[in-house]
This record gives C-alpha cells, sequence and structure tokens, in this order.
C-alpha cells in the first residue's frame, strides 16, 4: 500500500540500523537535550498522526530500554517514512535528515531520555491521563 501513496518509503530495520520509537513529547525534549549537549545525533522521523518518534540506532547497540517507556525496533520491523521531498505539518517529518550514515548513539539516547526535564514531562503526561 506505501507504493500507492507518493513520497513515502518503506524501510527494513534491522539491516545496518535499528529504530528507538519514544512518545513525541518526550522524543522531542530529548532531542532537543542532544542537540544542546552537541551530541551527534543520526535520523529522526517525527510522526505527528501517532505523536510518536524514531530514532535511528545501531543495530549491536547494546543498550536496555526496559526502563523507560520506548520500544526497540529490529529485526522483521519495517517503518513508513516521507521521502525527504515529504514533509507537511500533518505527516510530520523529519527532525533529522537522513543524510549521512550517523546513527544516534543509544547511550546518549538512553540517558536524554532519563534526564530529569524529560522525566517530568513523561510523568506529567501520565497524571494527565488519569484526570
Amino acid at each position: 500500500m506505501v507504493n500507492d501513496v507518493p513520497g513515502l518509503r518503506l524501510l527494513k530495520v534491522g539491516d545496518g540500523w535499528d529504530v528507538v520509537r519514544t512518545s513525541a513529547e518526550m522524543g522531542l525534549l530529548a532531542l532537543a537535550y542532544l542537540r544542546g549537549t552537541g551530541i551527534s545525533v543520526g535520523p529522526v522521523l517525527y510522526d505527528r498522526p501517532n505523536g510518536r518518534l524514531y530514532y535511528a540506532v545501531p543495530t549491536d547497540a547494546p543498550a536496555s530500554w526496559e526502563d523507560l517507556p520506548v520500544r526497540h525496533l529490529s529485526t522483521n520491523s519495517w517503518l513508513v517514512a516521507p521521502g525527504l521531498e515529504l514533509l507537511d505539518d500533518w505527516f510530520g517529518g523529519w527532525c533529522e535528515l537522513p543524510d549521512d550514515d550517523t546513527l544516534t548513539d543509544v547511550d546518549a539516547l538512553h540517558a536524554a531520555l532519563q534526564h530529569p526535564y524529560v522525566a517530568a514531562a513523561k510523568d506529567e503526561a501520565h497524571a494527565d491521563a488519569y484526570l
């Protein structure tokens, strides 16, 4: 079905890179933190309709994500992504472009997602969900 949508690509995850999926709220705060520290960030895709961010990370990444509300996607996973020419307010798009071989360091991403202001946003979102 993706072939019928101009500008979208179906990308095989686990073949040279994996993906860490976060909520958009946490992911955008973590991205701001990573940019502020000067750490190299690989491709980051914003899925506006589903409120998620996808970080491209190395496939051999040893980090454990069990202590965070994220999902690690690897072999047998697929990602629907826009081409670089498709960026819009409805779909979202690339926060960091896939323009070289840079991938986000998993330890740096893990630390960013545990940063106090990112964790506070996560806790606040959980509290709001129960109101």
